[in-house]
């Protein structure tokens, strides 16, 4: 059954052990070792390294012109920069654990402003529905990627999903620019994310919201073709925004679009989710290469996706740590905890999982 309206209930956590025991381990070891669940010194320097080296590039790009196979290169790597401000940044500032001070939270939050993308479309659409209802169909707006791809059973399947495990890749590509250009208006105009209302905008929030846009537009097009010409811009920019979109896309399917993952459907008419709701955490969200240390460092943690979601306050710098705890209190409460050794391995069964849902 598809969910139309309401939003979905959890099952009800009272009396339950499994989240009161997640929860007293994971604070047990912060008291024990007198740590701050917030960000520390590294991720700031990381941050700091990330956006400079961003700047550095744009700067020498668009004003000092080099030859065009500098500038493409320069271009891809702004484009990996932008996915690993989001990963490492944004994401951990939009949550609250960037920092303890909740004016860097926000300013780390709202960077996403200048990557092209609205911080308050972003709150609304992963915060507050993504991380509630984790692969529900037609609430969770991360896998509503509708009619190009068929991500779970409860969706259409059309003729030409056949073949999806095979386009994806490109259209992963397609993200940033869909979301900078298309989606973020969608949401501002509807005043939705799918199904959920968005909260009230203040005038401030529409201001911030049309003043970051334009200031986007600015700096990444106008001033782009005034000072190199409108094609090499545009191929530029393509090579920057493609390359990103790719990289974003890929980390957080991982996450949720594999083989093993769930993907619950309410009971019956109560519009019930069977489980309470760290349970359902863990059953729609899986984990990959938590041993490479690049790969960690690079994606901000988002392989340690099962500890994120169950523990989105905590900055991803302490996921390595609290996910031998959390692995350990699954083991004893009898919990599925999904993991993939490698990242290759979560990008094959990320393909196998839409080439079922293509053929099933």
């Amino acid at each position: 059954m598809k969910v139309t309206s309401p939003t979905p209930k959890f099952k009800n956590t009272q009396g339950s052990t499994f989240h009161q025991e997640l929860k007293r381990r994971v604070n047990e070891y912060f008291t024990a070792n007198n740590k701050k669940s917030t960000g520390d010194f590294s991720l700031h320097f990381k941050a700091i390294l990330f956006w400079t080296c961003y700047v550095a590039l744009y700067v020498h790009v668009v004003f000092f012109t080099p030859v065009s196979w500098v500038a493409l290169l320069e271009c891809l790597a702004m484009g990996g920069l932008t996915a690993a401000i989001g990963f490492n940044v944004m994401h951990d500032g939009g949550h609250g654990s960037f920092s303890d001070s909740k004016f860097w939270n926000k300013i780390a939050a709202f960077s996403v402003n200048g990557l092209g993308a609205s911080a308050l479309m972003w709150n609304n659409k992963h915060n507050i529905i993504h991380h509630t209802y984790t692969n529900i169909d037609g609430v969770d707006d991360d896998i509503e990627i509708k009619p190009m791809l068929r991500m779970c059973p409860t969706q259409k399947k059309y003729k030409i999903h056949r073949f999806q495990h095979i386009y994806v890749w490109f259209l992963y590509t397609m993200l940033l620019i869909i979301w900078v250009f298309a989606t973020d208006y969608t949401k501002y105009f509807k005043k939705k994310v799918g199904i959920v209302p968005i909260k009230k905008l203040s005038t401030f929030d529409h201001f911030a919201f049309w003043i970051a846009k334009i200031g986007y537009y600015i700096m990444m097009i106008a001033l782009p073709i005034y000072m190199v010409g409108f094609v090499s811009w545009l191929v530029g920019f393509l090579v920057l925004a493609m390359f990103a979109g790719f990289v974003l896309s890929v980390v957080f399917q991982l996450a949720h679009t594999v083989e093993e993952t769930a993907f619950p459907t309410p009971l019956g008419d109560t519009n019930n989710i069977e489980n309470e709701w760290a349970i359902h955490q863990i059953e729609t969200t899986a984990n990959f290469a938590t041993k490479n240390k690049l790969i960690s460092w690079l994606v901000g943690g988002l392989n340690f996706q099962i500890e994120h979601h169950l523990f989105p306050k905590i900055s991803h710098i302490h996921y390595p740590a609290i996910s031998k705890i959390i692995k350990k209190t699954c083991d004893d409460f009898n919990v599925r905890y999904i993991e993939y050794k490698r990242m290759r391995d979560a990008v094959v069964s990320h393909a196998l999982h839409l080439k079922k849902m293509g053929t099933a």
